[in-house]
């Protein structure tokens, strides 16, 4: 598993692939970014509003974009763009939008809670999980009296990864930073199973008292790590109870607006006891409420506190105003009491006025109270069901009045005919795009996270991605090299600071969203020497996966780290199986002729772990165009690896391919020279490819040798002679 870059280089033109140096520590503070628009771009402004429509608690499916009114205040809003997420409806065969998926955190109350319900909720809260749909994303968080909320693992559809958030709740390692800096990996995949191809890889997880983490067994082991940690409160007299209960509200309402930059409808699971709900709403001792209330019509008033009968205002307040901020983040609070989940000799006196101030957090979102249920599946078993069906509605705001108004702008959505019986459960509202510069580090955390994972493209920021299986001596997993071309012209857009750092993050995820392997990099450009060589080329960046055979979807994201505009490219990955025998050839690997590039290589392998530099050509070290400028007619020389090609000549054939998918005449491609590997090293060739005459654009070029046949990406520029531009 790579290690995250802490410090990454000051690159100069033409300096070539060399270690990162330490970053400038005179950077310039970053210059506010433009307001952006919801869609990513500065020509459309739409926010996504997801709906939701349910009756009997049943959902409402076969609905349409007519369907639907959407209100900002007297003013409706046209509907530019309409989707439709069924859970119960066979997959698609695309990847469904960002603001269709449901979002689930599952946060673990340590402040309010008895270590060993905690240990036992999570059990409860990994019984859910069969339950969820594949496109579901699962996030897990922890709260205490002393650190606040801690984001254990961002949202991730990675079942694994959830498991082992839960099974390693409350130990000492979850209260560091992990090596994953957006939070997509805990724990890396081992074993030779093939785990892309939707095999069973063990999780490296720390050494617990039974081989199942989450079994009962291990409560009084996990119960004995949270004691440290939850010990604060409950020692606490009712003064410092109230303190405690206003910073958990301010921390929640903090938590609430960083998850409110994730698109969709996100539930918090709050996994707790519960609260003195006494502080906001006066004493729920029943016997004490029926003496206030005699005390009050014997005109006896003065005998009873107003804070006994009313509760505290100021607290009162604090927890409606950390609520109005889950509304406006479009977030239900499903609140558990986990005391129901208590057994046998553990059962006890229920935390005093817990249930009423979950029931309170509940009903103030929208959301429903589970109590007494060892079976979490089964309790929330309807609110899965009712929230199957997700319409979404894209609607384009005044963006003048939006960016003349500051703060929050309701919505309302309406059916546009009556639909007998019907709840209509829909985004309460939006806030106009706030600068980057202003976001805190969880928001931009959370906001990459959540682009990374929707698998939805973005040329904001245009990236080239090249990435290239070579088989690993003596390894299960192959070496992947990767190369990411990232486009100075789309970075450099707009004002920018003197010294500018490239956040630049790749993640390989398996068919069911498991992530199996990252790397990141965050490169520190100087301009003031650098800017015209960056504007004119751009950053390109060398770095590394291990591999099990399989499929990926490669997620390459690249964000300018002073305006927040980022890009996104989706990049299919096929790893073979190199030892069962059959035939494997690489991408064509066309090297670099002038390079135009400021040049950085990833940093922080694990132990030391030094891979041998993979690209070669006449044993001459290369490094390869992500996407090849090829001009028509003009011969270039490139290099074809495999592996198992057989050991006659090479007779590779070209293909072209349109970005429609259509098939074109390839132009001429001859192997002129080949090398065999020794071992069970590639075989290696130099080949000459003369592309036919095409217009400018973005083609794909499909090589088949011997049986194996791989492509890449290329563009045909418009300034050759008798070209034209894009």
């Amino acid at each position: 598993m790579r290690r995250p870059a802490l410090a990454v280089a000051l690159l100069l033109a033409g300096a070539g692939l060399v270690p990162a140096a330490r970053a400038v520590q005179s950077a310039e503070p970053p210059q506010p970014a433009p307001r952006e628009s919801f869609a990513g771009t500065t020509q459309v402004f739409a926010v996504e509003v997801p709906v939701q429509v349910v009756r009997d608690g049943e959902p409402v499916r076969g609905l349409e974009a007519g369907d639907f009114e959407v209100w900002e205040g007297r003013r409706k809003l046209p509907v530019v763009d309409f989707e439709v997420l069924d859970l119960g409806a066979p997959p698609a065969a695309t990847a469904p939008p960002a603001a269709a998926r449901r979002h689930f955190l599952f946060l673990f109350d340590l402040a309010f809670s008895e270590p060993r319900t905690v240990a036992r909720a999570r059990r409860a809260a990994a019984g859910l999980l069969p339950r969820l749909h594949p496109s579901d994303l699962v996030a897990v968080a922890t709260y205490s009296a002393t650190q606040g909320p801690q984001l254990v693992l961002g949202f991730t559809a990675d079942r694994r990864q959830i498991e082992s958030a839960l099974a390693s709740l409350g130990l000492p390692d979850l209260m560091f930073r992990p090596v994953d800096p957006l939070r997509l990996v805990l724990r890396e995949v081992l074993g030779a199973g093939n785990a892309a191809a939707g095999g069973q890889p063990r999780i490296a997880r720390e050494p617990l008292a039974a081989r199942d983490p989450l079994s009962e067994a291990n409560d009084p082991v996990v119960s004995g790590q949270l004691e440290p940690v939850t010990a604060a409160v409950q020692q606490s007299e009712q003064a410092a109870l109230r303190k405690h209960v206003d910073a958990f509200s301010r921390s929640l309402a903090d938590l609430a607006r960083q998850i409110a930059v994730v698109d969709g409808r996100k539930y918090l699971v709050f996994l707790s006891e519960g609260f003195d709900s006494s502080l906001f709403q006066g004493t729920v001792d029943e016997a004490r409420r029926e003496e206030i209330q005699r005390a009050a019509m014997d005109g006896e008033s003065w005998r009873i506190s107003a804070e006994e009968r009313y509760g505290l205002a100021e607290t009162g307040n604090a927890v409606e105003r950390m609520l109005e901020e889950f509304r406006r983040a479009d977030c239900v609070i499903q609140a558990v009491d986990i005391g129901g989940v208590r057994t046998g000799a553990d059962q006890g006196l229920p935390r005093v006025g817990g249930r009423e101030s979950l029931l309170m957090m509940a009903r103030g979102t929208g959301g429903d109270l589970y109590e007494g249920y060892n079976d979490l599946a089964a309790a929330m078993g309807r609110m899965l069901q009712r929230t199957s069906v997700t319409y979404v509605l894209a609607v384009q705001p005044d963006r003048a009045a939006a960016e003349e108004e500051a703060g929050y702008r309701r919505l309302r959505v309406e059916l546009a005919r009556p639909v007998g019986g019907a709840r209509v459960l829909h985004r309460l509202g939006y806030y106009p795009p706030e600068p980057y510069a202003d976001q805190n580090p969880v928001e931009k955390l959370l906001a990459a996270a959540n682009r990374l994972m929707s698998g939805e493209e973005s040329d904001a920021v245009r990236a080239a991605v090249l990435a290239a299986p070579f088989r690993a001596e003596g390894e299960d997993k192959a070496y992947v090299p990767v190369v990411v071309e990232v486009d100075g012209a789309t970075l450099l857009a707009g004002p920018q600071p003197a010294t500018l750092p490239v956040e630049i993050y790749v993640y390989a995820l398996d068919q069911g969203g498991a992530v199996h392997d990252f790397l990141s990099q965050t490169v520190v450009l100087d301009l003031t020497r650098t800017g015209a060589a960056a504007s004119q080329g751009g950053v390109k960046l060398f770095g590394g996966l291990d591999l099990l055979p399989g499929d990926y979807s490669l997620r390459v994201l690249v964000r300018n780290g002073a305006n927040g505009v980022a890009g996104v490219r989706v990049v299919p990955l096929h790893v073979p199986a190199f030892a069962d025998g059959r035939p494997a050839l690489l991408p064509p690997l066309f090297p670099e002729v002038e390079s135009r590039w400021l040049h950085a290589r990833e940093e922080g392998e694990d132990e030391g772990v030094k891979r041998p530099f993979p690209f070669f050509l006449r044993s001459q070290p290369f490094l390869p165009d992500a996407e090849p400028s090829l001009e028509p007619g003009r011969e270039v020389r490139l290099s074809l690896v495999g592996y198992n090609l057989g050991s006659g000549d090479w007779k590779a054939e070209a293909r072209v391919l349109t970005p429609d998918g259509r098939e074109i005449p390839g132009g001429s491609l001859e192997v002129t020279e080949r090398r065999r590997g020794a071992g069970r090293g590639p075989d290696r060739a130099v080949a000459l490819y003369r592309p036919p005459a095409l217009q400018p654009g973005e083609y794909v070029l499909r090589i088949q040798v011997a049986g194996a046949s791989n492509s890449v990406r290329f563009r045909v520029a418009g300034n050759f002679p008798g070209g034209q531009g894009f």
